[in-house]
């Protein structure tokens, strides 16, 4: 039994090396690069591989089962099953905020996690937000980029979406701290991370009908969007430090596009 639950926890970084290994043969079979070429996603043409494999899984098997937990389960029900698996969250965000040095933001996010377990039946009731505690979300990608650790090329997992090569080393570090690793049996374990899935998708199903009827690339809306979220994420903690220049494909406006009112004027270098 022990060298059962031990293969179990070995599971997340075997799966982690084959992903990484499977990446390095999808570049080594794409060496020359296309006029579109974006330095952010130099793995392109396997993300869009993986990219629609997760949409055939989502349109077979995710997207109905959200849409039948959405039009069956009362809407009250539904938001106490999204407050229980966030204040699950909240204790992950308050270790990461801690190892971030913003104390401020670990109390909050401690606080949020005491009140709605005692007193909104382990999180199924928002109390703390009513008491206008203010809620972060922070994960261990999120650590190491506060910590200079760059993103990385843009890195589409199998069955988990857009990520980055960082916010993927992350990952396993992420599942240590998830607290429905404690469940126990596995059966309950396993249920409430399938019920957690459909909750997610479910919370999606307006945002993915947008994208559906949108005359536009889903997949390159989809890494621009998740890039710059992420990319605003770090960045909010920078305002001490310099932050770097956006990418040259970042930007829509010339070089030479005037400024926008009330903007301040690119600094110059001093002369040598």
């Amino acid at each position: 039994m022990k060298l059962v639950r031990s293969q179990a926890r070995r599971a997340p970084a075997a799966l982690l090396l084959a992903l990484t290994l499977a990446v390095l043969q999808g570049c080594a079979t794409t060496g020359t690069q296309s006029a579109s070429y974006n330095p952010r996603d130099p793995w392109e043409p396997f993300n869009r591989g993986v990219t629609e494999f997760n949409e055939g899984v989502d349109r077979v098997l995710l997207k109905p089962t959200a849409t039948f937990y959405r039009e069956t389960v009362p809407p009250l029900v539904r938001t106490g099953v999204s407050n229980f698996f966030s204040n699950l969250g909240d204790a992950w965000s308050a270790v990461n905020s801690l190892l971030q040095f913003r104390l401020q933001d670990a109390e909050e996010s401690v606080a949020r996690f005491h009140i709605n377990t005692f007193f909104g039946v382990f999180g199924i009731f928002d109390v703390a937000s009513d008491l206008n505690i203010e809620k972060h979300r922070e994960d261990f990608g999120q650590t190491l980029g506060r910590w200079g650790v760059p993103a990385g090329p843009y890195l589409v997992l199998p069955l988990l979406g857009p990520s980055t090569l960082r916010d993927t080393a992350a990952l396993p570090v992420d599942w240590q701290g998830d607290l429905l690793r404690q469940v126990d049996p596995a059966g309950a374990r396993n249920t409430l991370n399938a019920v957690r899935i459909v909750d997610r998708r479910s919370n999606l199903l307006r945002v993915s009908n947008v994208l559906d009827e949108a005359s536009l690339d889903r997949y390159s809306f989809t890494r621009d969007a998740y890039l710059q979220r992420r990319r605003a994420e770090i960045d909010r903690f920078q305002d001490d430090r310099e932050v770097p220049p956006p990418l040259p494909d970042e930007s829509a406006a010339p070089a030479d596009a005037p400024a926008a009112p009330g903007a301040r004027p690119p600094q110059r270098a001093p002369a040598q």
